[in-house]
């Protein structure tokens, strides 16, 4: 059931299985889409569902804010002893989550069911080493 997005806004689908619920990102994850995440995370934290699988694979940005909305679900998930998996992220958004002292919350998975371009983004010196899936 995709949220109805306006021109420019992120693309956010959600499907739920009897065991996980998904959510697949396409667009920006950033302060332009705050006053959607509440509705979104009540959405998905009341389908109860063990696992969470976050597919980041059309995500083009994401700022702290996004993250924050990512550290938000990943905080429900575990609260109810859930695990959340962050599918296809690009290393700036693992990065941006590093940062926000929350990658530990997720389980990281590289693939993407389709072509993903990479932002060419690069770790700065001296940051710590790259997050492994």
């Amino acid at each position: 059931m995709p949220s109805d997005p306006s021109p420019g806004m992120a693309m956010i689908e959600i499907s739920s299985s009897p065991t996980s619920t998904t959510l697949v990102i396409d667009g920006d994850l950033d302060l332009a889409e705050r006053d959607r995440f509440p509705e979104i995370a009540a959405r998905v934290v009341g389908l109860r569902r063990q696992l969470l699988v976050i597919d980041m694979c059309g995500v083009t940005f994401m700022d702290s804010t996004g993250a924050a909305f990512l550290i938000t679900l990943a905080d429900s998930a575990r609260s109810r002893g859930g695990a959340t998996v962050l599918r296809g992220a690009d290393a700036r958004d693992l990065f941006v989550l590093e940062v926000c002292g929350a990658l530990e919350l997720f389980r990281v998975e590289d693939t993407c069911s389709h072509t993903k371009q990479e932002s060419g983004f690069q770790r700065p010196a001296g940051t710590g080493s790259a997050p492994s899936a």
